[in-house]
């Protein structure tokens, strides 16, 4: 497909995959292989990270649909070529936490997908997109789990730079745009709608009564973590990826030798 024609997102907006659509696909080690590739490639590209989360849910049995959207994966990395993760000399040694979840977003099971990032500065430095193992019976409680996601990830850095002797001294900021998750992290009141994340609800309170976590409202549009859970319009799904410093390299200077 080195000659295709490429397109400006790697996940249509329009529809999700669904594991009985289509017909079985001609050559299914085929789209292992690429299917495996592609999750090679989220290391360095974390823009196309939750388009091959979804991709890989079908590896069992792929139908033409999954094919077609694996296709459009490479369509996109083919007008993306030379894009990759930058990573700059920053001063700030803050934690700072995206997570977003796509509440019974996968058709046919109606589980959640949830995604995160965290930025160590200005650079970010972790990122995961995942369906959720079991039912969310609300979108507080998918939004939950992304939060304790967040935060257990958070923590596990922490103890990665203590050991690296960069101790970090001020509170991981954790950003969610659903306010009944943050008001839920914060009052100890449970909710029937939440009993089944009780242990996650402990896990986050626990944090942030020792001053290690402070969970924060963002606005929708400024949701940077939107990108690892959903298929976005190209105009924001640009702008996030600008935000993860996923760019071109830096101009070369002419006349080098």
């Amino acid at each position: 497909m080195s000659s295709c024609n490429p397109i400006s997102t790697p996940i249509d907006t329009r529809s999700k995959l669904c594991g009985t659509s289509g017909t079985p696909c001609e050559d299914p080690s085929l789209f292992r292989s690429l299917a495996g590739a592609l999750e090679y490639l989220t290391f360095t590209r974390p823009d196309i990270s939750s388009a091959v989360q979804q991709i890989y849910l079908f590896m069992d049995a792929p139908m033409t649909s999954h094919m077609h959207a694996l296709k459009r994966v490479i369509r996109y990395i083919q007008g993306t070529l030379h894009y990759g993760l930058h990573l700059y000399k920053s001063s700030v040694s803050t934690l700072t936490s995206y997570t977003d979840a796509d509440w019974a977003g996968f058709p046919g099971t109606c589980k959640s997908t949830f995604g995160f990032c965290v930025f160590l500065g200005d650079n970010l430095i972790s990122w995961s997109s995942k369906r959720q193992a079991t039912l969310s019976r609300s979108s507080v409680e998918a939004e939950y789990w992304g939060v304790a996601n967040a935060v257990s990830e958070a923590c596990w850095l922490c103890n990665l730079l203590l050991e690296l002797h960069r101790p970090l001294t001020t509170a991981t900021i954790v950003y969610c745009d659903n306010i009944n998750a943050i008001y839920l992290s914060e009052n100890p009141v449970q909710h029937q709608r939440t009993k089944h994340v009780e242990l996650d609800i402990h896990f986050v309170r626990e944090k942030i009564a020792l001053g290690h976590v402070r969970v924060l409202h963002v606005p929708s549009r400024y949701q940077i973590a939107d990108i690892f859970t959903k298929g976005l319009p190209s105009v924001g799904f640009t702008d996030f990826r600008d935000s993860l410093s996923i760019r071109l390299p830096p101009a070369s200077t002419a006349g080098v030798y």
